[in-house]
């Protein structure tokens, strides 16, 4: 169990956690998560670890993605971090409800804070996702959505091609263009007013996606909205940091930290210094065949 336990003292009596926030994603899109974190929790350092060896996640089976899951958010929580961000909808699609049953470290995924961002800003209640075929497949945005709002009508994309090629930075290219204008082509069509970037890679082309969707389509960042989940779960808890304090933040990698790193740069918009390598105690599940640099 946790040592600390702010939730079972009296409020004057609450002291600064100086333990880290975890943090995981199956790439460097999870950065786009942790830059959000950082700007709302100056004060709080963070440690993250993308799973690079072993990405993407979307295309792997559902007990692969568990058991990627569990063996990321255990090396976290032998960092000794006090709450993990599962930073990678796939995983949170498949496997938060266990990683919550399983350990005493409290955990929080991306699925939830973007299905409440998008009920909120739905004017016409037909809302879009776009995401990889890991969530899709799941539903679990189609149960989070409904738990909100029965009534609410959701239209799902599977993106296969989107995410690797944005891990490898490619934002701006032809091929991201003509993928992008393929996956939108259904959402328009269904009249959705807002769209879940149910993918943290996603923020990343933004612009473009705003482009062909127009502005009368909201797109719902679940970036920033488990950002706020994530202050206001630390605020309930006692567990924040000192304001005057500057947090700190460490990276990990199962493949290649040195293309992690300058691909990661872009993505969290500061600098990233190093990346230290963890092998993953070789995990037995099988990477899928791709193209990625990244792993």
């Amino acid at each position: 169990m946790l040592s600390h336990d702010p939730a079972n003292q009296p409020e004057e009596s609450l002291l600064p956690d100086p333990r880290p926030i975890g943090v995981f994603d199956s790439g460097v899109g999870g950065l786009t998560v942790l830059h959000e974190c950082l700007v709302n929790l100056p004060a709080e350092d963070f440690v993250y670890l993308g799973d690079t060896g072993w990405f993407p996640y979307g295309g792997r089976t559902h007990q692969e993605v568990r058991r990627l899951a569990f063996r990321n958010t255990s090396f976290l929580v032998r960092l000794g971090v006090k709450l993990i961000v599962v930073a990678c909808n796939s995983a949170t699609a498949v496997a938060l409800p266990e990683l919550q049953a399983a350990f005493d470290t409290p955990i929080v995924g991306v699925v939830m804070p973007g299905a409440r961002a998008a009920v909120q800003a739905t004017r016409n209640r037909r809302v879009g996702l776009m995401a990889t075929e890991a969530t899709v497949g799941s539903a679990s945005y189609q149960r989070a959505l409904h738990a909100l709002d029965a009534g609410i009508e959701v239209f799902s994309v599977a993106c296969p091609r989107l995410a690797p090629l944005i891990q490898e930075g490619d934002v701006f290219s032809e091929v991201v263009e003509g993928a992008v204008r393929e996956y939108v082509a259904p959402l328009r069509q269904s009249g959705v007013d807002t769209v879940i970037l149910g993918c943290t890679h996603y923020p990343l082309i933004s612009p473009m996606l705003r482009r062909f969707f127009g502005a009368s389509v909201l797109l719902v960042n679940s970036a920033e909205e488990i950002a706020r989940e994530v202050v206001e779960i630390l605020d309930r808890k006692g567990f924040r940091n000192a304001a005057e304090r500057e947090g700190d933040y460490r990276f990990y990698a199962t493949d290649n930290p040195d293309v992690f790193r300058e691909v990661g740069t872009r993505f969290l918009q500061l600098p990233i210094r190093q990346v230290e390598l963890w092998d993953g105690h070789a995990v037995p599940v099988r990477p899928p065949e791709r193209e990625c640099t990244c792993g």
